[in-house]
């Protein structure tokens, strides 16, 4: 083989290398939404729910998180920074609409850089009940979620129940589209696979749910405000009391919305770099979930028989893990669906590559810089 040829080596076993993570990754996702809930008595709950603007869906997320099916006590508590905010009357008509113990609480003081912990500082002073559930805005669960997050709190040695999540896009646009299935095809597989072996540590923003007196022995959110990564730091803090956190087989949705390619790469850049901060050996082993990109490489570099077998392998695996997921979560699209894969694949790459640098995000329109130990700093604008 000449030097063109020995060059492509590397590149073609990193893709048949990521073609055999993606069937293993396939299989662990189907494993898990095929699991049931375990029974368990569900507790009290207060879900703390904070919001910032009229996000597209909103009003859709609110009502599915006030019509659950939970036979406990419980109450939703919606909070915003900004009495103002345009997420006070979706969620007040939302909140008229049902039955359900609900408010709205807002202008609490700013209490740190991370906004969202410090709305649930305050929302979580407020709430009635034993179990603290927090969920994303942007998040769109099922009836059962509730009931299905709460119960193995049931447990003492349960300190923390979380959840993977599965995207939708918001409208119909290209950009909110390849944002859903970044989330069916990258995320949620992977991190399936992860937690599988024991090996992701997850704790995940979209459900966090906790009994109160967990919370109050890891001294509250306050501990979280400086931090990007809130969750993880969360999830950590209760695996330090010698308390499990948990997975649940419910997989609620994450409703996404991006208008354009810059706040969908701001978006994704920002999650990638948080990985980044929070493992970054296991960070750069997520270079083996792209198999698709470096067989490509590999094709460029040493055009033949070869190179085109590896990328086929490698576009196969893709498209089986991408069928698997889509049949386990029962979304339907066929190959029109598909038909992005390619796509997707290389914008994935593209954000990892990019995030193996150090460098800011950016939150809501904010920027910030990301301290060595986790800190946000607001930049100047």
């Amino acid at each position: 083989m000449g030097r063109v040829s020995w060059l492509a080596i590397p590149l073609m076993l990193l893709a048949l290398a990521g073609a055999g993570q993606a069937i293993a990754a396939r299989r662990a996702l189907r494993r898990l939404a095929a699991t049931r809930a375990p029974a368990g008595p569900p507790l009290a709950a207060s879900v703390l729910k904070p919001l910032h603007g009229n996000e597209m869906g909103l009003a859709d997320n609110l009502a599915a998180t006030l019509d659950q099916a939970h036979a406990p006590p419980w109450e939703v508590l919606f909070g915003a920074a900004d009495p103002a905010d345009a997420a006070r009357p979706i969620a007040g008509a939302a909140m008229a609409a049902s039955a359900t113990p609900a408010r709205f609480l807002a202008g609490g003081a700013v209490l740190g850089a991370n906004r969202k912990v410090s709305q649930l500082v305050h929302l979580a002073a407020e709430a009635r009940h034993p179990a603290l559930v927090v969920a994303d805005a942007d998040m769109r669960c099922p009836r059962d979620w509730l009931t299905a997050v709460t119960a193995p709190l049931a447990d003492p040695g349960t300190g923390l129940v979380t959840c993977l999540y599965r995207g939708e896009a918001a409208d119909g646009g290209t950009w909110s589209r390849l944002a859903a299935l970044g989330i069916d095809w990258h995320f949620l597989p992977n991190a399936a696979l992860g937690e599988s072996l024991g090996q992701a540590q997850g704790c995940y923003g979209a459900t966090m749910a906790l009994r109160r007196d967990t919370l109050e022995r890891i001294g509250g959110f306050e501990p979280l405000l400086p931090l990007l990564a809130d969750d993880h730091a969360l999830g950590a803090a209760v695996r330090r009391l010698g308390l499990r956190v948990e997975v649940s087989p419910v997989i609620p949705v994450h409703v996404m919305h991006e208008p354009d390619l810059r706040a969908l790469w701001a978006h994704e850049l920002r999650w990638a770099r948080t990985l980044r901060l929070l493992n970054f050996p296991g960070f750069l082993g997520l270079g083996l979930t792209h198999p698709l990109p470096w067989a490509l490489l590999a094709l460029a570099v040493a055009p033949g028989a070869w190179t085109l077998g590896v990328l086929a392998i490698a576009l196969g695996a893709r498209l089986a893990l991408a069928s698997g997921v889509d049949s386990a979560l029962g979304v339907a699209g066929g190959w029109r669906r598909r038909a992005w894969l390619p796509a997707r694949d290389l914008l994935s790459f593209a954000v990892w590559l990019t995030a193996l640098a150090r460098g800011g995000v950016v939150w809501r329109g904010r920027r910030y810089r990301i301290g060595r130990d986790g800190e946000m700093v607001e930049e100047a604008r």
